[in-house]
């Protein structure tokens, strides 16, 4: 679904809108026929004859950009990217309350109580709850059941049986990634802190300091001594050990320089962003497919969700596809 591009709704556009463009249209003979024109114009989109305002799409459209981009500059194409996620949201909704509506799903009467009872214990303080709550209730009402529906209703379409061994199988089979444990180096490390903003002759000092005590780790130093002297790693007190590291843990530049090293060598001093580390490989440990039997919970639970995720992808595209939809021109940002 293309939404265009946002401009003023001229009434060119309004007759367009109507389906009349290119025909010749006397002005409105009443208030009651402009009032129809104006009401018109001010839809984001129509759906199965359910009107969607463009103040809606608008308010619905600004509280998703504050909570995903939390006022930071976004590029276009993202902003575009949600306006079309929130038409997309609030189109589905009308279909899915009139499913909803066709299968009997009934709100769970209980569970709004249990809801509403939280509000009022949680404002009960509160002047404006108090002074409002009467006239605010019923339509919160509706909201939480209606909210309430669509939840029923998407629980019993993503209702998937468990997936047999066999399925599960050709999950694992069709899917290593999943199942493989990524490359690990067991390190030891040292690190002399710099400040990042230090200047040139500080750097140089502390490369200098590291390049000393290489070589007497080289000339047989005990590493875990000398790194319990010296290093400012919150690894110093366990001797320097970080421990087993997986593939992708380490930035990727300060990877490929360890990735050179020797089991059991220690390297050439690197400058990372702390400062200047000295590092040493103990064991490489490869990649690593596990077996199915270690597996196979992990890979019917994957292979479940993902069949639920398509079943639920299906059903609204189906919804979509027996549906009438007409949108308009986006609302303002």
């Amino acid at each position: 679904m293309h939404l265009p591009t946002r401009r003023t709704l001229g009434m060119a556009a309004v007759l367009a809108t109507l389906g009349l463009a290119g025909v010749a249209v006397a002005a409105p003979a009443s208030a009651q026929a402009r009032a129809e024109v104006q009401a018109e114009a001010d839809l984001f989109a129509r759906v199965n004859g359910k009107p969607i305002s463009r103040r809606e799409f608008s308010t619905a459209y600004s509280n998703h950009v504050r909570q995903q981009f939390y006022h930071r500059e976004v590029a276009e194409e993202r902003l575009a990217a949600a306006r079309q996620e929130v038409a997309d949201r609030l189109i589905d909704r009308i279909l899915l309350l009139e499913e909803a509506e066709r299968r009997g799903v009934a709100a769970d009467q209980a569970k709004l109580d249990e809801v509403i009872s939280g509000y009022e214990r949680r404002y009960a303080a509160s002047p404006m709850w108090q002074q409002n709550r009467e006239s605010m209730l019923p339509g919160l009402r509706n909201q939480l059941a209606d909210q309430n529906r669509l939840e029923q209703l998407e629980r019993r379409v993503r209702e998937i049986a468990d997936p047999s061994t066999d399925e599960a199988r050709a999950f694992y089979e069709a899917n290593p990634n999943l199942f493989t444990e990524p490359e690990k180096l067991h390190l030891h490390t040292i690190l002399l802190k710099v400040d990042p903003s230090s200047p040139k002759a500080v750097w140089d000092a502390a490369r200098e300091e590291a390049a000393r005590i290489v070589a007497r780790l080289r000339g047989g130093a005990d590493f875990a001594e000398t790194a319990r002297l010296h290093s400012n790693d919150r690894s110093a007190g366990e001797g320097g050990d970080m421990g087993y590291l997986h593939l992708g843990m380490l930035p990727e530049a300060l990877q490929a320089r360890i990735d050179q090293l020797q089991t059991g060598a220690v390297g050439d001093p690197i400058d990372v962003l702390e400062g200047v580390g000295i590092f040493r490989i103990d064991e490489r440990v490869t990649a690593r497919k596990r077996e199915f039997a270690d597996v196979a919970g992990r890979a019917r639970d994957l292979l479940k969700r993902e069949k639920a995720e398509t079943a639920w992808k299906q059903f609204l595209a189906g919804l979509r596809q027996t549906a009438s939809i007409t949108v308009f021109e986006p609302a303002s940002k």
